[in-house]
Parts: C-alpha cells; structure tokens; sequence
C-alpha cells in the first residue's frame, strides 16, 4: 500500500495531497522488525562471542553495553535490537541523562573506532517494579536516540521465548566491570570487561540459602519464579555488574536469560546471583518495542516536512500553458 501512495503517478497539481498522504501513511506503518531474535537475511539471528587477535583477552561479547551518567559507568546492560538495551530497573536513579557505550570491551575506550557512546532517549521501567534488597520486576528498557548499526563488534543478543524451558545445571556466562572484595559490598570498577562461568541453580536451593542470612520466614520466599539463580560452586568470584547480562548458548544460538538484579555475597564460593528471569517478560519487552509507528531518526525527519507541509495549501495547483 505504502508503494503505491508514494508512487509516482499523481499529477503535479495534486503532488502536495500526495506527498502529505505518505508520510502519514508511513508514519502509521507497523515498525520493521529489527530484534535480534528474529530472522534477518541481512543480520545474524543472534550475536555471537568471538576471539580477539591475542588469545591471552577474554573473548568480545558484541551485545555488551555500559550505561553511563555523565560518562560514569553505573550499570551493565545488553542490547536487544537495534535501538533497544535492557537492563535492570534499580540501575536506573530518577529522571537523568543516561548515555550508553558499545563495541568495546575497555570501560574507557581511547582512540577505538569501534566504540560507541549514544544517548539514551527513554527509558520505560516495569510497571510493577518495586523492592530493596529482593526487587521485583527488576527489568529496564532503555531506547537509544539513534539506532545502531551491526558490525563484528556491536550485534544484539536474542531473547528467550516464553515458553523457553531453562534447566538447571545450564552452562552460561554473567560478564560486567564491576568486582568487589570478599567480605565487602563495595563495587569497584575493572578496565577490562570480565567473564564468568556460572551455572544455573535450582530457586529452591537458592532461596534456602538466602534465608540462612535472613530473619523472614521460610514460608516468605525471597527468590520468586521470575528470578533465577546462578553460581560458579567452586571458585571464590566476586565479579558482578548490576543489570549485567547472563547470557547461555543453546542449541548454538546467545540466549539472554536474565540481567543481574541482587548483588552477589562474596563470602561463600557458592553465594549465587540472582537475575531477572526474561522469559516472564517476554511479552511486556515486545510491546514495548513495537510501540512507535517508525525508529525515531526516522521520525524526526519526517516530522520536519510534515509539519511544512501542513502550512502550505494544499488545494490544486493550476498549471499555466502557453497557447500556440
């Protein structure tokens, strides 16, 4: 329909009607689909990690993304889409100017050509998110200003299905820039992005756990079905970055399945994480990115010439021929 309104045929002196009628028309159209968990002739159907040059780094996971106050690294995140990164909703602290980095594994990236630092033009948290030390609904979106572009170096990660059946005792990996000591709750940052083998951990053992160091009742369960637990059971680390993805390879495909949401005590190997489970928000994270007609570049150009268009008449124009 849309290559038809704007095709070429009208005559001159109706061009304005036409034209108006357009770019409403495209305004109105449902977004294309950019998400990475979709089919894309052009595009991957999910990122995938890869090897630097000097094996002796850690591997660049492209979906990586900082999010930044006034250029300070506050949480992680991933990006999911073309112009949309998810992270946990406590990372975000009142109506700021939030920006986010990509493509660089470096938390200060000097003279890359790879990375990207753009704004953040919304932020949409889960309506029932709440809580202090075991949030709820601990999810963030956050809608860039300009849409990316994929390259080796900046691609999305998919997202699980709803019906995506994560068993225990996966094989994934948590990644970030932020560490802390045993025995402290202070995050420091690293200048180098980190990765960490974790497992996944059955919510009952974990929230069994969590009530040794708690006065709530057994019957009060501190970890729900939309959270997940992961651990690395024998290796003492302290690496977490709140909002910081927990990524899986399944079936050879870079799930998300979650984004950190409580910080990890240090002072036990087996102490887990606890992380958003995103299957449980697969269908709030969907419409949030369908709203909007086009990606905003798209639609503040076409704003502009609509709005000109609208003060310009737009009744038929008489063509002036001359007689022989």
């Amino acid at each position: 329909m849309a290559t038809s309104l704007c095709g070429l045929g009208a005559w001159p002196g109706s061009l304005r009607p036409w034209v108006l009628t357009c770019l409403v028309t495209l305004m109105l159209l449902p977004p294309p689909s950019n998400s990475g968990d979709k089919e894309n002739h052009n595009q991957p159907v999910c990122g995938k990690p890869w090897w630097p040059d000097n094996l002796n780094e850690t591997r660049h996971w492209p979906w990586e993304v900082s999010i930044r106050l006034e250029n300070e690294h506050v949480c992680g995140g991933a990006l999911i889409d073309f112009s949309w990164v998810i992270s946990a909703a406590h990372c975000i602290q009142g109506n700021k100017e939030y920006s986010v980095m990509l493509g660089s594994s470096k938390l200060q990236p000097e003279g890359s050509s790879w990375a990207l630092k753009i704004h953040v033009n919304d932020i949409i948290l889960h309506p029932k998110y709440w809580g202090r030390n075991f949030f709820r609904n601990d999810v963030a979106l956050l809608h860039l200003d300009i849409p990316v572009i994929y390259n080796k170096y900046v691609q999305p990660i998919c997202l699980p299905e709803y019906d995506f059946d994560l068993k225990v005792g996966t094989q994934c990996w948590e990644t970030g820039w932020g560490s802390k000591q045993r025995f402290s709750d202070n995050l420091t940052l690293t200048s180098e992005l980190w990765e960490a083998e974790v497992f996944i951990m059955d919510n009952r053992r974990c929230d069994h756990i969590f009530h040794k160091r708690s006065f709530y009742p057994r019957v009060m369960h501190l970890v729900r079905k939309n959270m997940i637990c992961a651990t690395n059971y024998g290796v003492n680390l302290c690496y977490e970055d709140p909002g910081g993805p927990l990524a899986c390879e399944i079936d050879g495909r870079w799930i998300l399945v979650g984004v950190l949401s409580r910080k990890k005590a240090c002072i036990k190997p087996q102490n887990p994480g606890v992380y958003t489970r995103l299957t449980k928000y697969t269908k709030w994270i969907q419409e949030q990115r369908n709203h909007g007609a086009l990606p905003g570049p798209c639609r503040a150009s076409y704003l502009p010439l609509l709005f000109w268009l609208l003060h310009l008449p737009v009744g038929p124009r008489l063509l002036h021929t001359s007689s022989s």
